[in-house]
């Protein structure tokens, strides 16, 4: 089975080669997908970002695309991941993208099923389509990512983009700075002052808190965190010529960005979704051409 899971999978050679084809299906060069393949989406967490963009995706590279609502299938009758990915198997589906509450959802089914499988989320594990997507928007505007200092702010101990990101970035030659309120620190080194990683960094990527897997209980409110772990218009004027600001989205405004930085002229946000398009007809097409390659 072809899959992309984890990011840990693609080589640099891989990465560099669906940046590269990213960037030139968003030049306007067309789409090398198969013909008459059918996709179908598997979210069983919400979405708009990565689930829109992978059916945009999947429109532009001419798949016909299978609707799935998770609230109406037969997982609310007790069926298993794998019987319904069994099932979509059967009635021919060629590529399923799957986001699930469950860290490593795919490893039960990994190797016994014939649709291309593509991790959109698993709980807090992995997002490799994300990460990709952002890479490809730091590429634009750098090229070289080798000996850049990127800053990633904020839940690190919840964030699958992050723990994705950092393998993606080290293998790229950047340089990792992260701040985070201790109790969200899990594995990463972590600085305590964001005043002091904005004046060095050349991306500051920050990460939604993500309030509904916390405890009820935390140390700080809204408020608190967003004075010393948010980026206001005071921070986004400290930070260095040539900067860009990051963030994978949905952000909570006045928690850990304010209002008026999310469009700043510094601010690739809405590039970073406008990007997620490309990428994921990217990796569409390298996938599925492999395996038609290998049939």
């Amino acid at each position: 089975m072809r899959a992309l899971t984890t990011i840990e999978e693609l080589t640099k050679e891989q990465i560099l080669h669906l940046v590269k084809r990213a960037r030139q299906l968003k030049a306007g060069s067309p789409s090398q997908v198969p013909p008459g393949l059918v996709a179908a989406n598997l979210f069983f967490e919400p979405s708009t970002r990565t689930k829109m963009s992978f059916e945009m995706a999947e429109h532009k590279v001419g798949l016909k695309v299978l609707p799935f609502d998770a609230e109406s299938s037969s997982a609310t009758k007790g069926e298993s991941l794998y019987d319904t990915v069994k099932t979509l198997e059967a009635i021919g589906v060629d590529v399923l993208v799957i986001r699930h509450p469950e860290n490593a959802y795919y490893a039960p089914f990994l190797g016994k099923v014939k649709p291309v499988v593509i991790n959109g989320g698993d709980g807090t594990g992995n997002h490799p389509t994300q990460s990709l997507l952002d890479v490809m928007t730091m590429m634009e505007e750098f090229e070289e990512l080798e000996g850049k200092t990127i800053t990633i702010v904020g839940d690190l101990a919840h964030s699958r983009v992050a723990r994705s990101n950092v393998h993606l970035l080290s293998q790229l030659g950047a340089d990792l700075l992260f701040v985070s309120p201790p109790e969200w620190q899990a594995e990463f080194p972590i600085l305590y002052s964001l005043d002091e990683a904005v004046a060095t960094s050349d991306v500051i990527m920050l990460l939604r808190v993500q309030h509904e897997r916390h405890d009820a209980q935390q140390s700080f409110t809204k408020e608190e965190y967003h004075a010393r772990y948010g980026m206001n218009t005071a921070r986004l004027e400290q930070m260095k010529q040539g900067a860009i600001l990051m963030h994978p989205a949905p952000f909570n405004r006045g928690v850990e960005i304010a209002d008026d930085v999310v469009e700043a002229p510094c601010s690739r946000i809405f590039e970073q979704m406008k990007n997620g398009v490309y990428m994921r007809m990217a990796i569409l097409e390298h996938y599925l051409k492999e395996e038609m390659e290998c049939e």
